[in-house]
């Protein structure tokens, strides 16, 4: 250790005389042919071995014996222990080599830093070059090209030897580009790979540790160096758009007498407006990333709330279904109703979901088919058992505690309120993160939508999967549904269209009708701007029949974006 601490003292003056040298004459070493570094890394190895390198060593050694089943239980529980002990021993070892290690690793990286600054602008410097003299060259290159096609096209006279010249000449312009389009990323890709060299060196220097800053440079770093304008508006045109029209609103909306849309009430109503919206997008989002869809999301949001207005009304309700009823619940606790009204309506949705799911899992019928079955037997179902009736209003009360609002006070002089609806659709997009990214059925998801013959080759049951998709959207459809019941009164027309919305919410938010392709964050964005976009119209005073015609266009250009970045991947 003192060896090596010596021969750097020695060497890092050196050094730094060398690099203001160096950097005049764009002869900087890399950092693989640095001298002094291998000095710094083999010093801080040195240090370490004893300490914190041993005991990431031993409870590696400890987590290899726990799952060793070749062991007896007596000697793994002694060799486990005394691998505690050594433990024990090495972090006297790394406490006592604490502050020398944190001295010579910040010594080390502010060297690696100085290094790092002359030699990535070297590199950026001749890349650059490089670059400017491929453009310059690719210039001459087509004016030659074009001009050896006039030349030759003039000499024709048969008109399909013209076109054959035509096409020899967009073929050659064709490699041309992309002969110069390789060189450009193959010099973007040395810049990179410079920078990405030194947060490497750093990281090893810092015994793996990284640092915010750097990685948020890398991936700023990434970005940059892969950044294309076509593609950055395919993935993006769409929402730009949309952001600048409610940008627009925002600033029509005053001058046309309908005041400020960005108050705090007006946000809290559009997200409490959003909020039971993003059960049904949360439901549809499963299906369409098995590729599929599913037409029955408004009809089950009329059985859902049904059903929950059935058994929160107070009294007796006037409604009869095929001719069983009229119903009254007020003799159990409202705790009782509740959940009962909860889990009908959970019920009902995950059973006629499951109905369609197992058609479109065993006869391989698509979802489009097999969900506009069960809208048609649910929507039957609910005017002929109802004949169309209301089933009138949620228990005041009750109806207060799970949709009504919390007061928050007077900001400008405007009551502002919070609804409690908005907590329910927090919980259901957490639970949907959770599912999609930290268990085996949301990695089967992606497996199967992506595709399916491959998940099947690799163990996947398609079958169940499918049925899991199903009764999983069942269970978001009929939370929704039961929330749903809060907001107005229910009737078999209720929930009509809302299977548009949330389809059309999924795939404005980049879940892809391809399938395997989509995150939560995108429905949960789809939702907000939807319904931020039909909430604005409102604002405005736009007429509802032209509001479709808004929807219907966001919807076009979104599945057309969609077919085009899938056809692009392919």
């Amino acid at each position: 250790m003192e060896n090596y601490k010596d021969e750097i003292t020695k060497l890092k003056a050196a050094k730094l005389d060398e690099l203001a040298s160096a950097a005049a004459k764009n002869e900087v070493k890399s950092f693989d042919e640095d001298e002094l570094l291998p000095l710094y890394q083999k010093a801080l190895t040195e240090l370490r071995k004893d300490g914190v390198t041993k005991i990431r060593e031993l409870n590696q050694n400890i987590s290899s014996l726990k799952k060793n089943r070749m062991i007896e239980s007596a000697t793994k529980k002694q060799l486990i222990s005394e691998k505690k002990a050594q433990i024990a021993a090495a972090k006297k070892i790394a406490a006592a080599n604490k502050a020398e290690d944190k001295l010579l690793t910040k010594d080390a990286v502010d060297y690696a830093n100085k290094l790092a600054a002359v030699y990535i602008k070297q590199v950026n410097t001749a890349e650059n070059k490089k670059i400017k003299e491929k453009k310059a060259a690719y210039k001459n290159k087509v004016a030659e090209i074009k001009a050896e096609a006039s030349k030759r096209i003039s000499s024709l006279s048969a008109k399909n030897d013209i076109e054959i010249a035509k096409y020899e000449l967009n073929s050659a312009l064709f490699d041309a580009k992309n002969q110069l389009d390789t060189a450009v990323d193959a010099c973007n890709a040395a810049k990179k790979q410079a920078f990405v060299d030194h947060v490497q060196t750093n990281r090893n220097l810092r015994n793996g540790k990284t640092k915010y800053s750097e990685n948020t440079a890398l991936n700023f770093k990434n970005y940059v160096y892969q950044f294309k304008l076509t593609t950055f508006f395919l993935e993006n045109g769409l929402y730009i758009a949309i952001g600048i029209f409610f940008i627009v609103c925002v600033i029509i909306a005053p001058l046309t007498g309908n005041g400020n849309l960005l108050t705090l009430p007006n946000i809290f109503t559009l997200l409490e407006q959003s909020s039971t919206r993003m059960f049904y997008a949360l439901g549809v989002a499963v299906l369409i990333l098995q590729a599929g869809t599913d037409l029955s999301v408004g009809r089950m949001v009329a059985m859902g709330a049904i059903t929950t207005g059935l058994i929160l009304h107070p009294g007796t309700n006037i409604v009869t279904f095929l001719g069983m009823g009229p119903w009254n619940f007020t003799a159990m606790p409202i705790a009782g109703r509740l959940i009962l009204a909860l889990l009908l309506s959970v019920f009902f949705c995950v059973t006629f979901s499951l109905l369609a799911g197992f058609f479109s899992a065993k006869f391989k019928i698509h979802p489009f088919i097999s969900t506009l079955a069960t809208q048609l037997i649910i929507y039957g179902l609910l005017f002929f058992g109802t004949s169309g009736t209301p089933v009138g209003s949620i228990d005041s009360g009750i109806k207060n505690m799970i949709g009504g609002r919390w007061t928050l006070g007077v900001v400008n002089g405007e009551l502002v309120t919070f609804p409690k609806l908005i907590i329910p659709a927090i919980i259901a997009i957490f639970v949907s993160w959770f599912i999609w990214n930290k268990t085996t059925f949301g990695k089967n998801m992606y497996a199967v939508g992506g595709n399916p013959e491959a998940a099947g080759v690799s163990g996947i049951s398609v079958f169940w999967v499918t049925m899991g998709v199903f009764a999983l959207a069942g269970i978001f459809y009929g939370c929704g549904a039961f929330l749903e019941a809060f907001k107005a009164n229910a009737s078999a027309g209720t929930g009509q269209g809302y299977e548009l919305d949330a389809i059309a919410a999924c795939v404005v938010g980049g879940i892809s009708f391809f399938g395997g392709i989509g995150k939560v964050k995108g429905a949960v964005i789809g939702v907000i701007i939807f319904t931020g976009l039909t909430y604005c119209l409102t604002f405005l005073g736009i007429d509802t029949n032209l509001q479709f015609v808004f929807k219907g266009f966001i919807i076009l250009i979104a599945v057309t974006l969609d077919s085009v970045k899938y056809l692009k991947k392919k």
